[in-house]
């Protein structure tokens, strides 16, 4: 999503959901998204298909 689309999603978004917002409060979510949305693209685009799943994997701990 785009500047541009975040810009018409997000006001969009809130008032599907009765939150007002003020232009401040749009400034501030359209910073953070333009944050935190290319690195999510990134993400997105990873081929994790020749990744060998871990096998018995263990929450307490980090991957071996």
């Amino acid at each position: 999503m785009e500047g541009a689309a975040a810009d018409d999603f997000i006001p969009a978004g809130l008032a599907s959901m009765g939150i007002e917002a003020d232009e401040v409060d749009l400034a501030v979510m359209n910073a953070v998204h333009s944050f935190f949305w290319p690195p999510i693209l990134e993400l997105l685009e990873l081929d994790l298909g020749e990744v060998a799943p871990e096998r018995f994997p263990d929450p307490s701990r980090a991957p071996r």
